[in-house]
C-alpha cells in the first residue's frame, strides 16, 4: 500500500520533475509542465500550483534560490530541488511504477449502475464512447508518429501506455456492445423487460439478495 506522503498531490511530483532539470520560477514551472504534457498525465489543477510549490518548500523538497524581474512584472521567486526533493522524486516514482493501485474511474462508476438504463440505449452510448476512443487513438498515434525521431523513446513511454489502455478499453467496449446488440449477453431480455414493465425475474432477485446476505449481513 502506498504510504501517506507529506505532499501527496501528483502535481507535486510534476513540479519536482521539472525542477530536477534546472531551477525555475512558478510561471516557468507551469510552462514546462504544459510543454511536457504533465497536465494530461497527472490531472494537474493549475489553480493549486502556488499552494503545491509552497508545500514542497515547507517540507524541504524545494528551496528558493533567488528571484528575477521581467520588465514591469512582479518579481518572481526561483526554486530549485533539494537533495530531499530528489530522494522524494525517486521514491515516489518507484512506488508508482511498482505498486498497482485501484484508480477511481468514471467509466467504472457508470458500469456499476448501468442497469439503470435499458440495454438498447447502452448499445448507443457504448457506440458513442467507442467512436470517441477511436478518434483519440488515431490522434495519439499521429502525435507519436510526428514525434518519432525527435524525442528519445524514454520520454514517450507514458504515451505508449495510454495508447495501449485506450485500445484495450475500446476492444472491451466493442465486445460488450456487440453482445448486447446480438442478444448473447446473459439475461439481456430480462434487463430489457425490466425497463418496459418493471418486472425483475425471481432468480435475479434471489441471486442479488442472496449475495448481499452472504457477504454483508451479520450472523446472529
Amino acid at each position: 500500500m502506498a504510504r501517506k506522503r507529506k505532499v501527496g498531490n501528483l502535481m507535486g511530483l510534476a513540479v519536482l520533475s521539472t525542477l530536477v532539470v534546472q531551477p525555475r520560477h512558478r510561471y516557468d514551472i507551469a510552462a514546462q509542465m504544459k510543454a511536457w504534457g504533465k497536465d494530461a498525465d497527472m490531472g494537474v489543477k493549475w489553480g493549486s500550483l502556488y499552494t503545491v510549490v509552497d508545500n514542497l518548500a515547507k517540507h524541504g523538497f524545494v528551496e528558493a534560490v533567488g528571484s528575477e524581474r521581467d520588465g514591469a512584472r512582479p518579481e518572481r521567486t526561483i526554486y530549485r530541488i533539494t537533495a530531499a526533493g530528489r530522494a522524494e522524486l525517486s521514491d515516489w516514482t518507484r512506488e508508482l511504477i511498482s505498486n498497482p493501485e485501484p484508480e477511481q474511474r468514471r467509466f467504472v462508476a457508470g458500469l456499476s449502475v448501468v442497469s439503470a438504463l435499458p440495454p438498447d440505449e447502452v448499445v448507443e452510448l457504448l457506440t458513442l464512447r467507442i467512436t470517441k476512443l477511436e478518434k483519440t487513438i488515431r490522434d495519439t498515434r499521429s502525435e507519436l508518429a510526428a514525434l518519432e525521431g525527435t524525442l528519445p523513446r524514454l520520454f514517450l513511454i507514458e504515451e505508449d501506455y495510454l495508447l495501449a489502455m485506450l485500445a484495450a478499453e475500446a476492444e472491451w467496449a466493442r465486445g460488450l456492445r456487440d453482445s448486447l446488440a446480438d442478444g448473447s449477453f446473459p439475461d439481456v431480455e430480462g434487463w430489457r423487460r425490466f425497463h418496459v414493465d418493471g418486472f425483475i425475474p425471481d432468480h435475479i432477485i434471489d441471486m442479488r439478495d442472496g449475495g448481499a446476505t452472504d457477504s454483508q449481513t451479520p450472523q446472529d
